[in-house]
């Protein structure tokens, strides 16, 4: 994990001191924005996107491109290891959830309908991230 393997741990009051009321219900409930709605669906710029609730490098904007579906798309993390991902059965139907390894936000979905040369979609919603403009 990103050369910090220690976990970040908060109580929940901890969590809802430190996000806002949507960051919380997306990243700590699992919740989802609204489609095209998200500050970093038509961001353009080159940095990094970290994890909103540790501070985690998540994904390169290198590996971000517009999939059409209304959220930040990316076709890898920036490292391996630092995505977790879970089943996820829930509103009817069988999904692929996506978390922080290190701090068990959720970010949003995987999906096998990206872009070569992995061919997965990594659909995030921004609330779950931070984005940190290369200088």
């Amino acid at each position: 994990m990103s050369g910090n393997n220690q976990k970040f741990v908060r109580s929940e009051q901890e969590w809802r001191d430190q996000l806002t009321a949507e960051e919380y219900r997306i990243c700590r409930e699992k919740g989802t924005e609204r489609a095209f709605s998200g500050e970093y669906y038509e961001n353009h710029k080159t940095g990094l996107y970290r994890c909103r609730c540790c501070g985690e490098p998540l994904f390169q904007s290198e590996h971000k491109y517009d999939s059409g579906s209304g959220w930040p798309s990316f076709w890898q993390p920036a490292e391996g290891d630092i995505i977790d991902e879970h089943r996820d059965s829930t509103h009817g139907m069988i999904r692929t959830e996506i978390t922080c390894a290190r701090c068990d936000a959720h970010l949003g979905h995987v999906f096998p309908d990206g872009p070569q040369p992995t061919g997965l979609r990594y659909c995030v919603n921004s609330a779950s991230l931070n984005f940190e403009e290369s200088e």
